[in-house]
């Protein structure tokens, strides 16, 4: 994989110390990876330090793309890319979207159509005219680590087939987050 500053990093060495929570996103274009991603930035680095867990985002854009991503989605923690798709190839992730799945991401917020004219929009009023990736190519999660041990994989079978943050952070033992912005209720 490759940093925001495109040093190649190995992709074991983002496991072989910790465990990490490592998200595939399709492409930094895709308005469900967006959401999801804005909601992954909610995690707070305390609890995944608490638990000793890595979160790791990797696209399958140019490097260059890292740090204009992180910043329109506020995420502070760790990018990276794998411009080839050679790890999303090894893991069996697949191009192409299964329609007839009726899942539905908590965590995207836009309707398909609104969704898809914001990342139109976003291509043709970026630095350069560029999809930022396969557009076909679908993510996915794993928790892996420490060494080679894989706790949990989950493959998307579409855009809309992410698997809600806090089931990877309660998987991989990090605590919780409340995502929606209704008042809590407390129970004293």
């Amino acid at each position: 994989v490759v940093d925001a500053d495109g040093r190649s990093v190995p992709f074991e060495a983002l496991y072989g110390e910790h465990k990490a929570i490592v998200v595939f996103v399709r492409n930094f274009l895709c308005y469900t990876c967006k959401e999801y991603v804005e909601d992954l930035a909610k995690v707070p680095k305390a609890f995944l330090q608490e638990a000793n867990v890595r979160l790791i985002v990797i696209g399958q854009s140019s490097y260059h793309h890292i740090k204009p991503f992180c910043s329109l989605t506020g995420y502070t923690h760790e990018m990276y890319v794998d411009p080839q798709r050679e790890i999303y190839k090894t893991l069996g992730m697949k191009r192409g979207e299964s329609s007839n799945v009726s899942v539905r991401s908590p965590h995207v917020k836009s309707n398909m159509l609104l969704g898809s004219i914001k990342s139109v929009w976003r291509a043709m009023t970026g630095p350069a005219f560029d999809f930022q990736g396969d557009p076909a190519q679908q993510g996915g999660a794993l928790i892996l680590g420490p060494g080679n041990e894989v706790h949990f994989l989950h493959l998307d079978k579409n855009r809309l087939d992410h698997v809600p943050i806090n089931t990877v952070l309660q998987l991989a033992g990090v605590k919780t987050v409340n995502f929606t912005d209704r008042p809590q209720i407390i129970d004293i």
